[in-house]
């Protein structure tokens, strides 16, 4: 059953379509202000009087930046509202107990405890945090975007860029098994199989975990402190249900197996859970890809079997 299906919500997407059409008109007005601003400094110079070009570029510019700043509040509580009430009420679709926080997300030291990645942010941020349960299993999700800095010197003096360590999504569920060890499967990058291969046969490191699915084997690179357990955990049919969720990211994915929890991290490049400004909420295909990405985290736990709990704690 589709939000727009059901009687109660109605009300409620009523009320924040009137607040959309607000804010969507107060930025429209704004937009023809910068622009009209333009197009006059352009002509301005076109024909001769750049002063007079430049006082309308001024002129619409301000003009555009009060109209922003009536409906900024407005905006952000529409924002806000949609996260709470339309994906709040969307969430109870995949499980009963499931809650967000818009403005909370996945600790920085959660994402480095997680240890998929091998570099620890300079710049970390994270909203929309997903949590509850999807049947049996305790998961936790948001949207994570973390950097990490370089620094060069020139002639100029110093130059610094930014480089993306993650974006995308962090998933965390309860694997119900308390993990010996760290287990860790990473994305096959270029280069990589002989970097692999360097690494256990010359530098002898002991923690290369060689598995036999070979188009796993593929993407992925497996670490593991652990052997015995990692070939536990990486069943072939663990193996060919991680291939396929795979399958769902803009990149490879990520995972982790570490305490008693996955964790996974999913590349993808849309922002989600934004509530929109130039589209209807009353249109039936606004919360598609809203609904795709939840749709995808309650196939993790299907997929993984995290709810048939056939190993317990100790």
């Amino acid at each position: 059953m589709q939000i727009h299906d059901r009687p109660e919500m109605l009300s409620v997407l009523d009320e924040l379509e009137t607040s959309r059409l607000h804010i969507a008109q107060q930025h429209t007005r704004a937009y023809w202000s910068f622009g009209i601003g333009v197009a006059c400094a352009v002509a301005g110079y076109a024909f001769g009087f750049p002063e007079i070009g430049i006082a309308f570029l001024v002129i619409g510019a301000v003009a555009g930046m009060v109209l922003f700043g009536r409906v900024s509040k407005k905006a952000s509580q529409y924002k806000l509202d949609f996260k709470y009430q339309i994906i709040g009420a969307a969430l109870k679709e995949f499980g009963d107990g499931l809650r967000i926080e818009p403005e909370s997300g996945i600790s920085e030291q959660d994402f480095i405890d997680s240890h998929l990645f091998s570099t620890e942010p300079d710049r970390y941020a994270t909203e929309d945090l997903v949590y509850g349960k999807i049947d049996k299993t305790q998961i936790h999700f948001a949207e994570v975007h973390a950097e990490y800095k370089t620094e060069t010197y020139t002639k100029n003096g110093k130059r610094t860029q930014w480089h993306d360590i993650f974006k995308g999504i962090i998933f965390c569920a309860d694997f119900n098994k308390n993990f010996n060890g760290l287990t860790v499967v990473r994305p096959k990058g270029f280069g990589s199989g002989l970097g692999k291969w360097l690494s256990k046969n010359v530098f002898g490191n002991k923690n290369i975990v060689e598995l036999e699915n070979v188009d796993f084997e593929k993407n992925f690179n497996t670490e593991s402190d652990d052997q015995v357990e990692a070939r536990y955990i990486l069943t072939p049919s663990m193996m060919e249900k991680l291939l396929e969720l795979n399958q769902y990211a803009n990149g490879t994915i990520s995972v982790s197996f570490i305490w008693s929890n996955v964790y996974i991290a999913f590349p993808l490049n849309h922002n989600y859970f934004e509530a929109p400004i130039f589209k209807s909420l009353l249109n039936a295909d606004v919360l598609e890809e809203d609904l795709n990405i939840l749709r995808l985290m309650r196939h993790v736990v299907e997929e993984l079997d995290l709810n048939t709990r056939i190993w317990t704690k100790q």
